[in-house]
């Protein structure tokens, strides 16, 4: 990344691997991403009120957000993403849903006014941000008092017998499986930004940090995956 900030790389690679993007992540998962957005997309349907307002940040090809759209057809969903080819994707997925829009943001300047959702979501994005605290703090920005937010990202593995097994794959099998001889770069960085990323107790301490309360989280695969989440204080309001 010679001369080259952590958004315009990011931004190069997500560009560059949209069109084969969902294959791959079930290719590199072993079929276990599935399992664990729907870890997510079940706990988000279950908690955001009726006939409110959700947001999926970094939503790439859009699969948590048109998830919530389609079992939860009165809640109004927003999926937002800086790269433009995987919200053009995302909007060939859900042409048959009437309460999900698309729009392309900058996660850490998001361009709607404070207290604007009922939930906020991030998954398989917050690793790839320049600034892990700005973007948490925007989206506890733009929640509503009461509201969660939730994460679902990769994180190393904290129990050390898993580890070995855990580099070995992600390191030196994933990127090949996921990007074939024209993208293995790409998927590296996939890799490298794991390891780049705040543990999971990090990202609890930080979430304490600007103030989110009620903060737990819920591992997958030894703690490869974990659902981290917390709650915006004050009393949700009724309109």
């Amino acid at each position: 990344m010679h001369n080259v900030t952590k958004e315009e790389y990011v931004y190069h690679v997500f560009e560059s691997i949209s069109s084969g993007y969902d294959n791959a992540n079930k290719r590199i998962s072993l079929g276990l991403q599935g399992y664990w957005k729907d870890m997510m997309i079940k706990r988000l349907t279950a908690v955001i009120p009726f006939r409110k307002r959700f947001l999926d940040l970094c939503c790439g090809t859009g699969d948590i957000a048109i998830a919530v759209a389609a079992r939860r057809p009165d809640v109004r969903v927003t999926g937002a993403d800086f790269s433009v080819s995987m919200l053009k994707i995302a909007r060939k997925k859900s042409l048959e849903l009437k309460n999900i829009n698309w729009r392309k943001a900058d996660a850490m300047h998001l361009p709607w006014p404070d207290d604007t959702f009922d939930a906020v979501s991030i998954s398989f994005g917050l690793r790839n941000t320049a600034d892990y605290q700005q973007v948490i703090t925007e989206m506890m920005r733009v929640v509503k008092k009461g509201g969660f937010i939730y994460c679902l990202d990769s994180f190393v593995p904290e129990n050390r017998f898993v580890i070995p097994f855990y580099r070995l794959y992600f390191r030196y099998i994933m990127p090949v499986i996921g990007g074939g001889m024209a993208h293995t770069r790409e998927y590296r960085w996939l890799w490298k930004s794991t390891q780049q990323f705040l543990r999971r107790t990090e990202l609890l301490d930080l979430y304490t940090e600007v103030g989110l309360k009620n903060t737990g989280s819920r591992d997958r695969m030894f703690g490869a995956c974990s659902m981290v989440w917390g709650q915006k204080a004050g009393i949700a309001e009724n309109e």
